[in-house]
């Protein structure tokens, strides 16, 4: 019998410690980082915000938008793939459902407001204890596989500082999460402290340019932390090079000079699995 997604996911987590959890933003930035080794994957709402659409991560993108991102990546690889579902969107019931459908393997659900910010800014405005908790019971019982991840990220420790994160972390385990994300924590110490008060699969989310420091793996699992995200490394480092790319032929009028930054044809195939004309994969 085949393991569902969310036991893929869970497999994964018991034979890396920590988890190396990286961010794809299409079908194809998968199909890589599956070759390197990734175990698990991640699909951003700021990546799909951004990258997909143009737009700040403000929650203007919807359960659609998002689908359509996470099912290309699911089709190409077989890896367990986490997704960020922002707030959850007013229909929590059905975005679980929808999840699970194209094979996603698990969410990570925040309580901030619906019109959040990028967990790295400041001024963010957080819900109620008690609704986060009543969102995290509907993922709960929607989902049809015990096994698919319901991960609680809260972002009050910028608002509610160590004491207010740990209060709501320790009701969103009543109310049923299986593994939490507190956003933007500045020291290893606070989570250290976190592990050990809530005691569920911790993830530090190690995005560079923010408020957390770019712990290395080591650093962090001597916390005690159980997965390391990378959310958004690629998608910077592509977008970087894109732009190099377009100022060099704009000004020179020929990419002849940076043809070494480029991904030759030949390696495009080999990811693809495509030769003398042939797609070789089943």
């Amino acid at each position: 019998m085949e393991l569902s997604a969310g036991q893929k996911l869970w497999d994964a987590l018991s034979e890396e410690s920590p988890l190396q959890v990286v961010g794809v933003i299409n079908a194809y930035a998968a199909m890589m980082a599956k070759e390197v080794g990734f175990r698990a994957l991640y699909l951003s709402g700021a990546g799909v915000a951004n990258s997909s659409y143009g737009i700040p991560d403000i929650g203007e993108t919807t359960l659609e938008n998002v689908i359509e991102d996470a099912s290309r990546i699911t089709r190409a690889v077989d890896l367990p793939l986490l997704v960020d579902i922002d707030t959850g969107w007013e229909r929590i019931e059905e975005t679980i459902r929808a999840m699970e459908e194209i094979g996603v393997a698990g969410v990570h659900i925040e309580d901030q407001v619906a019109k959040k910010k990028c967990g790295h800014l400041n001024g963010k405005g957080i819900i109620s204890t008690s609704e986060m908790s009543e969102k995290i019971r509907a993922c709960v019982e929607a989902r049809r596989d015990p096994r698919f991840v319901i991960m609680a990220r809260t972002d009050a420790y910028a608002n509610e500082g160590i004491n207010g994160a740990l209060e709501r972390l320790h009701a969103y385990k009543q109310a049923g999460a299986a593994m939490i994300f507190p956003e933007a924590m500045p020291t290893l110490q606070l989570y250290q402290t976190i592990k050990d008060a809530i005691r569920l699969p911790t993830l530090a989310n190690l995005t560079e340019f923010g408020k957390t420091p770019l712990f290395t793996l080591e650093e962090v699992k001597e916390v005690g932390i159980d997965m390391a995200l990378y959310p958004l490394s690629a998608n910077r480092a592509m977008n970087l090079a894109a732009l190099k790319v377009f100022q060099e032929i704009r000004q020179k009028g020929t990419q002849k000079n940076i043809l070494e930054m480029m991904q030759t044809r030949d390696e495009l195939y080999h990811f693809l699995q495509y030769v003398d004309g042939h797609h070789g994969r089943n």
